[in-house]
């Protein structure tokens, strides 16, 4: 139940010294090219980027859940099945303030994960992350929970964030965080870091 998701992002001309052609906003490395890339000609014809992130089958109809910020500016996205199937996908609705987005595959009785209860969970409890870190799919982190309602330093609309030690990379953005009783307690968005 646990899919990659790819998107073709819709790309604006960047500086040819700039960010490469291509290069994904969430690749790990695009701050860097973007901040000290320098400047020079804007190229005619961009190549549209390419992003990767994960979802979780919600209903066997075909719902997704997701992070907005792997489908927002998408013209295209795909998904991708733990059995090699590959569909495009509608997005259905964004949230960008709790980074949450619900894509829909044209398809029937998909696997799908059981959804728990986040407000049970507590600091200390053992949680899983699943996802395609990298473009590795279906890779399994686990670590445990440090806090349940943070809040991101500097943030005006509070929302409440699960802080936990699983390592997550790039390509994670949407995969599902598991409890040991194989339910969804959440999503996987954001790396905290002091570079952002």
């Amino acid at each position: 139940a646990v899919v990659n998701v790819t998107v073709v992002e819709k790309s604006e001309p960047v500086s040819s010294r700039g960010v490469p052609p291509g290069m994904s906003p969430n690749d790990p490395f695009y701050e860097f090219f973007r901040r000290f890339g320098g400047g020079g000609m804007v190229p005619r014809n961009p190549t549209p980027s390419r992003g990767e992130g994960s979802g979780f089958i919600v209903s066997s109809d075909g719902y997704i859940l997701t992070n907005a910020h792997v489908v927002n500016g998408a013209s295209t996205v795909t998904v991708k099945t733990t059995d090699r199937r590959e569909y495009n996908a509608k997005v259905i609705g964004v949230d960008e303030r709790t980074d949450v987005a619900v894509i829909k595959i044209d398809a029937k009785n998909l696997p799908t994960v059981r959804l728990g209860d986040a407000s049970k969970l507590k600091p200390g409890e053992w949680v899983i992350a699943i996802g395609s870190p990298f473009g590795f799919e279906n890779s399994v982190t686990a670590g445990v929970v440090s806090a349940t309602s943070r809040s991101m330093p500097g943030e005006a609309n509070y929302t409440p964030f699960i802080q936990t030690d699983v390592a997550v990379n790039p390509g994670n953005s949407g995969g599902p965080l598991f409890n040991l009783r194989g339910e969804v307690v959440g999503i996987n968005s954001q790396i905290y870091s002091r570079t952002g």
